[in-house]
């Protein structure tokens, strides 16, 4: 029986006020008034469906995302919230999340949240220019931006996260930093700084906006790193940045190959089983199947031969060390089964090996698809 990994939980909110450009998760503009209980109920229903994966594990952490999870009224939180503890065993100070649109922003409600135990909070402020913000359809201005983060810090929640995009239509290295500089001011503990890229089946993608070139986007990123790194910031994964003690433990999970339920529309679950078996569950999409009852569109088990690229495609995104003992306990495999691409990764100067650990080099990390697709299971 393998070592099982630790367990997260992630909770779907599929719509928004208006769906952005760029965005391509499973999200939907809202038409009508939002069916807050009705919603809450099916995701109860959903999650009741997957227990029987899980054999009473314990959850580390839950994440609440959309979409616009901030639209969803105080006391259907605290509904999900309360169902959510019915159903399993929370660790004790489990990290909660939840995600917010700075446009949807307001302080009683946020108190209400935090009451039904969100002690997170992610909050989309993507640039602090008014014309860039239009430009990527947001509903905010900066400054409902710098309120909401006011607002998060003076709840006094274990963390807040503020997402910043670069690389944005038409923008300059200075405006990229200034992006940068006013965020570092409101001193959130965890950041999330990110290119902007083009996404298949997005509204960008159709009718595609100027972006800045390469070397461009590599000044912006090399100006803004130290910026970071000077406000005493560091960069644990390719675009997430925390202060010390405060990395965002749920995508942490994600990233050493953790194990995680998936509930509401589009969500997507990874489960080992006490057999060693990975199943992988995606769940209905649109809202208007989900809210029929059809909760899973798909599930199955990860092949053999694929469980070495998906390893790796999580862990080398971590700039930490990955412990070698890891890949056997978590896949089941041997590591002989990898020996020849860790030899050849290492040969391209891609992965340092010691006896206990792979890191990732700067080389790796600048050619990251060439390092994994090293991995990836032959046809």
């Amino acid at each position: 029986m393998p070592n099982l990994p630790p367990l997260s939980l992630y909770i779907h909110i599929p719509w928004c006020v208006q769906k952005c450009p760029y965005c391509d998760f499973n999200s939907h503009a809202l038409k009508d008034e939002m069916p807050h209980v009705e919603y809450v109920q099916h995701l109860l229903n959903d999650l009741d469906n997957d227990l029987p994966l899980i054999n009473g594990r314990e959850v580390r952490t839950i994440f609440i995302g959309g979409g616009t999870p901030s639209l969803l009224s105080s006391s259907a939180m605290q509904m999900l919230m309360d169902g959510v503890r019915e159903r399993l065993t929370l660790a004790v100070g489990a990290e909660i999340t939840m995600e917010a649109n700075p446009g949807t922003v307001e302080a009683d409600r946020f108190s209400a949240y935090q009451r039904a135990g969100i002690n997170r909070i992610s909050i989309g402020v993507q640039s602090f220019s008014p014309q860039k913000l239009q430009r990527l359809g947001r509903i905010h201005g900066p400054e409902e931006a710098k309120r909401a983060a006011h607002l998060a810090e003076g709840l006094g929640l274990r963390s807040f996260n503020l997402d910043l995009m670069h690389g944005l239509p038409d923008q300059t290295l200075e405006e990229a930093l200034d992006d940068l500089r006013q965020a570092i001011a409101l001193n959130p503990p965890h950041l999330s700084w990110y290119q902007l890229t083009i996404e298949p089946n997005t509204l960008f993608s159709s009718r595609p906006p100027v972006l800045p070139d390469d070397d461009a986007l590599w000044d912006i990123f090399e100006q803004g790193d130290q910026l970071l790194t000077a406000a005493g910031y560091q960069q644990y994964e390719t675009s997430a940045y925390a202060k010390p003690g405060y990395r965002c433990e749920h995508n942490l999970n994600y990233w050493r190959f953790g194990d995680y339920l998936g509930i509401g529309c589009g969500a997507h679950g990874k489960l080992t089983q006490p057999d060693g078996r990975i199943v992988r569950t995606v769940k209905t999409k649109h809202p208007r199947g989900f809210m029929k009852g059809t909760y899973l569109d798909k599930q199955y088990e990860v092949a053999d031969a694929e469980k070495p690229f998906e390893f790796f495609m999580n862990r080398f995104r971590l700039l930490e060390a990955a412990p070698r003992h890891e890949f056997s306990l978590y896949t089941g495999l041997a590591e002989e089964v990898i020996r020849p691409q860790i030899d050849a990764a290492i040969a391209a100067g891609y992965v340092i090996e010691t006896e206990e650990h792979w890191q990732i080099s700067e080389k790796g990390k600048l050619f990251l698809n060439s390092l994994l697709e090293l991995f990836l299971a032959e046809e």
